[in-house]
């Protein structure tokens, strides 16, 4: 990664200081009145076991993990935004649910742990970045300490002057936001670890698994297939459904959900709109090749991909057509041409043989701020301060040493500046201009958008013709007109629709395909066959069950739904659970019907010859593995049945109704493998290992079963 690239994610030097402003402090403060903060809470997004969790704060938090993403160079579209929502809900309620049992289990942290996490010996890592000094790799605990001791005293004080405010809001944050999250990051480790270490394998346990696992099994049997038995042959009632429901009520939990059916009105570009735009292009095409300046030509008649002006190497050039492209003569074009969705047409503006990477290294002054593009250092003094690094340098001082002291990028100044190898187009356009049309060895100051750089170019390789390309690029859209055409079909189709009857009429009628989308629930923002449009699930909440909706536009489509289904929150109704349980009671209904055919027979012999099936043997069973050999599947009981020590000796076992069939089974010989080498205090060790690593999303998901969760989300977004 380039040190320009670096430096907009990692926000450059400053971010030192934001980091230790947001991320550490606490020793002068009172733990108590920090750590309970939370917002005003004027309504509830949502409650876990009654406890309430406001908007404000579910609103607060969205708006800082949104941040943190960008940072990150994440981009903020709406996909994103939903899974930034979906996550802090998550971690809302994980909290809330966890909240109790601290309490519970009277877990705590001490002034004296928060203290050491920031200051001493066992300080969080990013404190430890902060305040690390890169060539000792020491940690400077009073260094974190005095900054600390700052930020109590803004924070106390308040902003005073304007010159204060950005300080002082990041003291705010740190007090009133950071530090509770730091505690909270602490009492989850203490719980976690509680909970892992409770973890206990007897040893009994181990032996009798070794005892069963080292036990083989031959067996022959006869599997009657419930396929004999016709489906229709067996009705399954509404009301032995919901007395199965009953029965299994854990099974059958559901979340309030809605379902839908819809048809859908394509409003993608059609073979008109696209012929239109290649003749539009077409036109450009020899503006194009008149135009002296290609980077103002593409501003002013718009292009979809920006001009870079730069060169790349042959070998990294990945266009469609490329080869009619290196063929053109300086200043020619080439196209229109397809090129994922687009039409494009590239101009060759210039040829040089250049390096394909260059390794350099550098020393920055900075004058910006990458993250907020605010002014860090007057252009006069960083010009000054750049110049007297390179008079350092000319009198013999080290490179490495003098990047580690005054170098301002965080990336590169523990490496001596040292950038390693890059391409051109990782860099801004300055700093790329100097090190690949420079000579190896050559120094010199560059200017960028980031301040100062002092660069020496350490190695240039790959040398190869190098192009620089404009292109100027339009996405195939849909016309107005292919819009309207769209919208007015399933506006006519909508007029038409007045009930489910003709709904399902008119589909018919226009060939439409009727799709189906189930279960969505309130919060949804993506629909699953149809895509991102919360609009769409907001109506679907408002609507009354059997109602249509007005078309809606969805990515390249017009929709037209119709609420089909709704679910409240609790215990599956017999119709919704029809389709899950209704093949386990007509199985039910069949092994019934088998067994009573085949009755109680002598022997194995007597079964194959009621039922009309083949004897068959499996050798080499084993205790812990549920399949049967030769494609027969899982079957659980059957394999039980092979080591159960009363059927020992006995002709035939009595029915047992499995997976895919009813079985009758002749256990014809049961022994065991030794295993001397089983190490009881390793198998031990390595299942409560096991359990330990799993214990967290374990721990969640029982807590989750067991809570009273309420989620209001879709009544605000």
């Amino acid at each position: 990664m380039s040190i320009i690239q670096q430096i907009r994610e990692r926000a450059a030097w400053l971010v030192f200081g934001v980091i230790a402003l947001s991320l550490i402090g606490f020793i002068f403060m009172d733990a108590r009145t920090t750590r309970l903060f939370s917002g005003n809470k004027s309504s509830d997004v949502g409650s876990v076991n009654g406890k309430n969790i406001g908007i404000a704060d579910f609103q607060r938090q969205i708006t800082s993990a949104e941040e943190q993403a960008k940072m990150r160079g994440y981009p903020m579209n709406e996909a994103m935004q939903q899974n930034v929502k979906e996550s802090v809900w998550r971690q809302m309620v994980e909290d809330a649910l966890l909240t109790d049992d601290y309490a519970a289990l009277g877990l705590d942290v001490s002034d004296k742990e928060v203290n050491d996490m920031l200051v001493g010996a066992n300080a969080i890592p990013d404190v430890k970045r902060a305040f690390t000094d890169p060539k000792t790799g020491i940690f400077d605990n009073q260094a974190a300490a005095a900054q600390i001791n700052q930020l109590r005293t803004l924070y106390k004080s308040g902003p005073k002057r304007s010159a204060d405010n950005q300080r002082y809001e990041a003291a705010r944050s740190f007090f009133e936001e950071s530090v509770p999250q730091i505690i909270k990051m602490r009492l989850r480790e203490k719980y976690m670890a509680l909970m892992a270490n409770s973890s206990y394998v007897p040893k009994w346990m181990i032996e009798k698994a070794n005892a069963d696992n080292s036990q083989i099994a031959k067996i022959s049997y006869v599997n009657t297939p419930y396929f004999t038995v016709s489906d229709s042959a067996i009705k399954i009632s509404d009301g032995e459904i919901q007395d199965y429901i009953s029965k299994h009520q854990s099974l059958y939990k559901q979340e309030e959900s809605r379902s839908i059916a819809y048809v859908t009105f394509d409003a993608s570009a059609s073979s008109k709109d696209s012929s239109r735009l290649k003749d539009q292009l077409s036109e450009l095409a020899a503006q194009f090749a008149k135009a002296d300046d290609p980077q103002a030509f593409l501003n002013r008649v718009g292009s979809q991909q920006p001009y870079f002006d730069g060169y790349i190497g042959k070998a990294r050039i990945q266009v469609p057509n490329k080869d009619s492209i290196f063929a053109l003569q300086k200043g020619q074009t080439y196209g229109p041409y397809l090129d994922a969705g687009s039409y494009t047409v590239a101009k060759l503006i210039d040829i040089k043989t250049l390096p394909d990477s260059v390794r350099a290294r550098h020393i920055l002054v900075a004058t910006t701020n990458p993250q907020t593009g605010q002014p860090i250092m007057d252009d006069s003094t960083a010009k000054k301060k750049i110049d007297s690094i390179k008079t350092l340098l000319a009198k013999g001082e080290s490179f490495d040493s003098v990047a580690a002291k005054l170098s301002d990028d965080p990336g590169s100044k523990e490496k001596g500046g040292d950038l390693g190898y890059f391409t051109a187009d990782r860099m801004v356009k300055e700093f790329a201009d100097f090190c690949f049309n420079g000579k190896k060895g050559e120094k010199g100051v560059v200017k960028s958008q980031f301040g100062y750089h002092y660069i020496e170019i350490m190695d240039q390789k790959d040398f190869e013709p190098s192009y620089k390309i404009a292109y100027l690029s339009r996405k195939i859209e849909p016309s107005p007109e292919t819009d309207q055409a769209a919208s007015g079909l399933a506006s006519q189709f909508r007029a038409e629709s007045t009930d489910a009857k003709a709904f399902d009429q008119n589909v018919e009628k226009s060939h439409l395909q009727k799709l189906l989308a189930p279960d969505i629930t309130p919060a949804e923002y993506t629909i699953p066959g149809l895509g991102t449009k919360r609009e769409l699930v907001k109506w679907i909440y408002g609507a009354n069950l059997g109602e249509i909706s007005d078309p809606y536009p969805v990515e390249d489509k017009y929709v037209v739904a119709i609420v089909t289904e709704i679910n409240k929150e609790g215990t599956m109704s017999p119709a919704k659970a029809r389709a899950q349980i209704e093949p386990i009671l007509r199985n039910q209904k069949k092994a019934e019907q088998i067994a009573k055919k085949l009755g109680s027979p002598a022997s194995l012999d007597a079964v194959a010859s009621a039922s009309g099936q083949q004897i068959q043997t499996a050798d080499s069973l084993r205790f812990n593995s549920p399949y049967l050999p030769n494609g027969a599947g899982q079957e659980p009981k059957v394999i039980g049945t092979a080591f159960d020590k009363q059927l020992a000796g006995k002709p035939v076992s009595p029915a047992i109704s499995g997976t895919s069939g009813v079985y009758f089974v002749r256990v014809d010989n049961v022994s065991a493998l030794s295993n001397a080498e089983a190490d009881i205090q390793q198998q031990r060790f390595m299942q409560e290992q096991q359990q330990r690593y799993g214990v967290q999303n374990r721990l969640i998901d029982a807590l989750r079963k067991i809570a009273t969760i309420k989620d209001n989300r879709g009544n605000f977004y």
